[in-house]
């Protein structure tokens, strides 16, 4: 597997007006873009930052996994992104090595991504996205 760079950082916070104020007011970034997934009951706002990117990840919906984050551990860093050349042979090769997934196949991610999770208990509790961009 051929790791490009970290992709993003997600944060799962309970508002992207009131959160993206530190980032845009505080340290001067811009947020890009919002947008809304539906399939993962979230609303994403972008900050780009060189080749990598800050997403605030703020929950549309009560049963959302961005809600449940922020119900069990409060507003943080939700999950890190690692861009990979290839996710379909990155899966493959993480399934070879007998690492748990939560994603077998990749799914359509937040800013036409193709991602993928590992499951958290393989990487000491860190839930770790892999990503593919064209």
């Amino acid at each position: 597997m051929k790791i490009k760079h970290i992709d993003h950082i997600g944060i799962a916070v309970k508002g992207i007006e009131q959160a993206g104020k530190f980032y845009t007011d505080v340290l001067g970034l811009k947020i890009e873009d919002v947008e809304n997934v539906a399939e993962q009951k979230v609303n994403v706002a972008f900050i780009p930052i060189t080749d990598s990117e800050v997403e605030l990840l703020e929950s549309t919906e009560p049963d959302g996994p961005v809600a449940k984050y922020i119900a069990a551990k409060g507003e943080g860093v939700q999950h890190i992104a690692f861009r990979v050349e290839n996710l379909k042979e990155a899966l493959d090769e993480l399934k070879q090595k007998g690492i748990r997934l939560i994603d077998q196949e990749p799914r359509k991610g937040a800013g036409g991504a193709r991602i993928a999770f590992i499951h958290p208990k393989e990487t000491s509790g860190v839930l770790v996205e892999i990503c593919e961009r064209d």
